[in-house]
């Protein structure tokens, strides 16, 4: 018996075959084996528009963010400048003028 491909999302051994797919018990994902995986695994961020964010952009805040530690937060519409995509739960390392470095998540950005 061939041993079948992990889950791509969940990383999960017990996948099975159904029909001509790939399918995992625990996440309930389907995937063709015969596909391409870099188009699975490509890493795609979007902001509050559904925009592709990239290395290097600009964003601009859509509300007032609070930021643990201090009382002061970031306003909206503070534009932040060349940003850093990372694959983590903030998605977007910056450094904003009068805080220093950041993480924000990317759905209260917009590309500027």
């Amino acid at each position: 018996m061939a041993e079948l491909a992990p889950c791509p999302q969940c990383k999960s051994a017990y996948t099975y075959e159904m029909d001509n797919l790939l399918a995992c018990p625990e996440c309930g994902h389907e995937w063709n084996p015969n596909e391409s995986i870099e188009a699975q695994d490509s890493f795609v961020v979007k902001d509050c528009n559904g925009n592709i964010l990239q290395n290097g952009d600009t964003v601009v805040t859509i509300k007032n963010l609070p930021v643990r530690g201090t009382p002061q937060s970031i306003k909206a519409g503070t534009k932040v400048r060349n940003i850093k995509l990372v694959d983590s739960d903030h998605n977007i390392d910056c450094k904003i003028d009068g805080f220093g470095a950041m993480a924000l998540k990317s759905e209260f950005v917009k590309k500027a």
